[in-house]
């Protein structure tokens, strides 16, 4: 066939104009749809419109069958190696398309019936699927190296099946937005997840790990939100700190602060201001903030920043990053002035309200689909109390404040709270035995252990972990109760003088 076609039909027109030149020049004759075909002849670029290959009446049917026909899905499927499919290509008169320009209705920008593409997905997979014959470009941004390598004669199959790939994983995020758009079910039977790709991260976890960062299309997570003000890029280690931050502090209303190592708290604190909620949560663990990353609810204004210089200068100690909604301009000043390779952060504000229905958990293979675990303050009509000493208004309010910490903490997760400031005084993360975390907390809040109490994330399987809060002066307990032995930890908090609360609820986090 002597006639080589690229057919190119897209709603976003960047750089379309300057890339149908370059196929001209390379001996494509264009065939184009209503918008491409209007904007391709203003740039004085020689188009057949599609309905003259197709016969389909100009725009039947409000637009729904500009392409959809036995001429263009033959033009695109027929094989080229196969002497039968070309006889029957020149016999029948379906011009040869050996290039496919195509994107799609903006469903993401605008969800409804009416935004989504059928011709354009149709055209997509067809040209992936003969990908060896037909060069399929989704992406505006491949355009120019595409060009070059038309240009240079080095267009090959590895290339080919690149874009394939990356046709039809754009096909499966389009469809997954779609699918999600109709579902009423939260826990559908078969599902994907739509996501892109933001950057190309530092690393990983670790620098010998490769990483890059996705974010799903129209989220309101701060994550999607992070712009880099100073400092060192993220590695995935950083991400996942800062959103163990932001899952922290978006709990509360006051300011308040969180500093994350390992993806769990090290301290948290909430003040009447952002400078004394960051204040407190370096205070409550400073050895293990060194490093450390810095999540606010409120911005880093100056005298927050002072926190940081401050705990730079007097404890010899380095903060990694700082992730806040906002930075003042003095602020950021004397952040880059107090660690030159620190990472700065913003994200904006932190929604009320979540847009996503699911909290994710990967496994190599298998993902765990749940609800997030919010809305914390609607099981404080459970809680009772279980022992003779009953807690005063001060040491409930202390375990609201500390049901919302231990609950951003890995598991087996134990925390000893302030008995009058909200803050954190000693954290054991991440045991696999309660009473080792409870001993961590414990030794880790020294002397504040006096009158204050000890959070659990779930209930004490023994009596140990009672017993060793009152050897250090705990004078209230928040559990969650419901073991076989909670009468023997009962019994040893009465002996205590202790006043326990179950609250009936667990707060596993892995």
């Amino acid at each position: 066939m002597s006639n080589r076609y690229a057919l190119l039909s897209v709603y976003d027109k960047t750089g379309i104009s300057d890339f149908a030149k370059t196929l001209v020049k390379n001996g494509f004759k264009i065939i184009s749809t209503g918008g491409t075909f209007e904007e391709l002849k203003k740039n004085g670029i020689d188009v057949t419109p599609i309905e003259e290959v197709t016969g389909n009446p100009r725009d039947s049917f409000d637009g729904r069958m500009k392409t959809i026909s036995f001429q263009i899905e033959s033009g695109i499927l027929f094989d080229r190696k196969n002497k039968s499919h070309v006889n029957q290509a020149e016999k029948l008169n379906i011009p040869q398309i050996d290039v496919v320009v195509c994107n799609l209705y903006p469903f993401e920008e605008k969800p409804g019936v009416e935004t989504i593409d059928v011709g354009g997905p149709t055209m997509i997979r067809s040209a992936a699927k003969n990908h060896e014959s037909v060069l399929v470009v989704v992406d505006p941004e491949d355009y120019k190296k595409i060009g070059k390598l038309m240009e240079d004669g080095k267009l090959d199959g590895t290339l080919r099946k690149e874009l394939a790939g990356k046709a039809f994983y754009h096909l499966s995020l389009y469809d997954s937005l779609i699918g999600n758009y109709f579902s009423d079910d939260r826990f559908p039977k078969e599902l994907t997840v739509p996501i892109r790709k933001v950057s190309d991260l530092r690393y990983g976890e670790n620098p010998h790990q490769k990483g890059s960062f996705y974010i799903m299309p129209k989220t309101n997570s701060p994550l999607s939100r992070l712009k880099k003000l100073w400092g060192r890029d993220l590695s995935g280690t950083n991400i996942g700190d800062i959103y163990s931050g932001l899952e922290t502090v978006r709990q509360f209303k006051e300011p308040s602060a969180a500093v994350i190592k390992h993806l769990s708290p090290c301290g948290i604190a909430i003040g009447k201001n952002a400078q004394e909620a960051l204040d407190r949560a370096i205070k409550a663990d400073p050895v293990s903030a060194f490093g450390g990353v810095i999540v606010l609810n409120r911005e880093m204004d100056l005298a927050t920043a002072k926190i940081v210089a401050a705990f730079k200068e007097e404890s010899e100690s380095n903060i990694d990053i700082v992730a806040v909604p906002s930075v003042s301009d003095d602020a950021l000043d004397l952040l880059k002035k107090t660690r030159k390779s620190m990472g700065v952060y913003t994200f904006n504000e932190i929604p009320e309200n979540r847009s996503e229905n699911w909290d994710l958990k990967y496994f190599a293979g298998g993902i765990l689909l749940q609800d997030f675990d919010d809305n914390i303050e609607e099981s404080y009509k459970d809680w009772k109390v279980v022992t003779k000493v009953k807690p005063n208004k001060k040491q409930l309010e202390q375990m609201k404040f500390g049901i919302k910490c231990v609950k951003s903490v890995k598991s087996n997760s134990v925390l000893v709270v302030d008995k009058e400031i909200p803050m954190t005084r000693g954290i054991g993360s991440g045991q696999t035995s309660r009473v080792g975390a409870t001993k961590i907390a414990l030794e880790q809040a020294g002397e504040f252990n006096n009158s204050g109490i000890l959070i659990s994330d779930s209930f004490f399987p023994f009596d140990d972990s009672v017993n060793l809060a009152a050897h250090y002066g705990i004078a209230a307990i928040l559990e969650q109760g419901g073991s076989v032995n909670d009468k023997l930890s009962i019994k040893a908090a009465d002996k205590a003088g202790i006043a326990m609360v179950f609250s009936g609820r667990r707060s596993f986090r892995h």
